[in-house]
């Protein structure tokens, strides 16, 4: 990435553990459930369909500043990161290194996400072919039913990987406009709303059965992007969903991991957060505790203490402060940002016990997000 593509991608309008390895299984109704007629191609990107559950994303001006906000050598840790993570696909398109994750869908999606980030989409860019061959994968692995999965590299949670498969198919078919991506776009989002449970939320198999904070944010937050890619999602989807998420806060402001009870967490906080802002929940009372909470942790930030679910939190914690902008991103960002940038491995990568794979994409997801290119994250 040179000083000079960054300035460009910099313009306006230009996602935990995943679980140990366990059999999947799909409820019958799903895979008896009729395949989405495949969509007319267009030829450039529409207005987004009017109707559906989600109200318009809050626009605004990139916080003013940020471009400078990525250094010289936070450029350098992201070339090198990108470099790296770039070596790393497998020859079917796909990362997640040699261990249990190798093939995980959400570990390859996250890791095209993080060269979007970058100005590169589908096919164009210094990384393009790269994304286009781990879409390619996704959509490969995407059943009749909607369900993205990898049975070989299947996991107790499932429906994480969904999520995030789901919001790289949007991402993806909001860059290209692409028939084949919404296709597969519109199965794996109609698995999502039909398998919202009673509480409104998600959890680990494609079921209503039960829900928990952290598979929720991940089906919200590609609800949110489809919606933005021209997708109808029902009002009642996003309606139940902003209900569960504003029954799991605590008083403290933090979040809990499902309605029964619990403590709240950094992590599931900043989830919560962003769930409450893909569903256009932008002020309130919700929304200001939950900052706080959050801005609790900025001095494990400078201090570099971990905790569980390092990556996964400050995914979601550069996510809502992004979206909040002002002083608390502009104290955020230069945090979390030095913090990457001290933790990144001399070869390139960020490490994580998930596989590196996943932590690198993670981070730089995190460090790009003042490029503004990703269109879930733009303002």
């Amino acid at each position: 990435m040179t000083r000079f593509l960054t300035s460009l991608v910099r313009s306006p309008r230009s996602a935990f553990a995943f679980g140990l390895s366990m059999t999947l299984a799909i409820p019958a109704p799903l895979l008896a459930q009729t395949p989405a007629k495949p969509a007319a191609p267009a030829a450039k990107p529409g207005p987004v369909k009017e109707g559906g559950g989600f109200v318009e994303a809050r626009q605004g001006e990139i916080p003013e500043g940020a471009a400078e906000q990525v250094t010289a050598e936070t450029d350098k840790a992201i070339e090198q990161g990108l470099a790296w993570l770039a070596k790393q696909q497998n020859a079917d398109g796909s990362f997640g290194g040699s261990g249990t994750y190798r093939g995980n869908i959400a570990v390859t999606s996250l890791a095209g996400l993080a060269f979007m980030g970058a100005g590169s989409s589908p096919g164009r860019g210094q990384y393009g072919a790269h994304i286009d061959k781990a879409l390619v994968y996704v959509m490969d692995n995407t059943a009749p039913s909607g369900f993205i999965a990898v049975p070989s590299a299947a996991t107790h949670g499932p429906m994480y990987s969904h999520g995030f498969g789901a919001l790289f198919l949007a991402e993806s078919y909001g860059m290209t406009r692409r028939a084949e991506i919404r296709e597969k776009l519109q199965k794996a989002i109609r698995l999502i709303i039909d398998t919202q449970n009673n509480e409104g939320g998600w959890r680990y198999q494609p079921a209503r059965r039960d829900a928990d904070l952290s598979v929720t944010i991940c089906q919200i937050n590609a609800l949110r992007a489809a919606r933005n890619a021209g997708i109808f999602v029902p009002k009642e989807t996003v309606e139940n969903c902003i209900k569960y998420v504003k029954q799991s806060q605590n008083t403290d402001g933090g979040f809990r991991y499902m309605l029964q009870g619990g403590v709240s967490a950094f992590p599931r906080s900043a989830a919560g957060i962003v769930a409450l802002y893909s569903a256009a929940e932008y002020d309130g009372k919700e929304i200001d505790s939950g900052v706080a909470y959050l801005k609790q942790y900025m001095p494990e930030i400078k201090f570099g203490q971990r905790y569980s679910h390092y990556f996964y939190g400050h995914y979601y914690a550069a996510q809502a402060m992004w979206i909040r902008g002002g002083e608390d991103w502009n104290t955020w960002y230069p945090a979390i940002r030095d913090e990457l940038v001290r933790r990144q491995q001399t070869q390139g990568f960020w490490q994580d016990s998930i596989c590196n794979e996943y932590g690198t994409a993670m981070a730089l997801i995190i460090l790009q997000m003042p490029n503004n290119v990703l269109p879930i994250f733009q303002r």
